[in-house]
């Protein structure tokens, strides 16, 4: 397969396939006489194994460590689970901060009469410094 073959696969853009070409998330694919990349279905494969787990919102680092683990036939499935757990904890902070953001933008609308006045206290709340600091304190619970 070519790159535009395995791209329309995957589901991935060619930028991105090439991009996890460079950073070692998918081996050099070999090359066709007139220079171009050749796939094979188990680089179609890594790939699919990297997008879903890029969707479930693993790192880059993470995406790379779960491949070894899956390359690896004498694994544990303890440490596969265990970056499983540390993703949902990562996630759960995400969702926090989410709801805080959130939490804040109610409370700024609510406040806000959204009328001809020029006075308006979104704005005023984004140019103030200490709500900033309080926004930081309660995105890191």
């Amino acid at each position: 397969m070519n790159i535009g073959e395995v791209s329309k696969k995957s589901g991935l853009p060619a930028k991105t396939i090439r991009y996890y070409e460079s950073i070692g998330l998918l081996p050099k694919p070999h090359r066709s006489e007139g220079g171009y990349r050749v796939y094979t279905s188990n680089d179609l494969m890594t790939l699919r194994f990297v997008q879903r787990a890029r969707r479930l919102g693993f790192s880059v680092g993470d995406v790379e460590n779960l491949l070894a683990l899956w390359r690896d036939q004498h694994r544990s499935s303890s440490e596969v689970k265990k970056l499983a757990i540390q993703q949902i904890g990562s996630i759960d902070q995400r969702i926090r901060a989410l709801e805080n953001m959130r939490g804040v933008l109610i409370d700024l609308t609510e406040r806000c009469h959204g009328d001809e006045r020029p006075d308006c206290p979104i704005l005023d709340d984004l140019a103030d410094d200490e709500t900033e600091d309080r926004f930081a304190d309660e995105t890191k619970t």
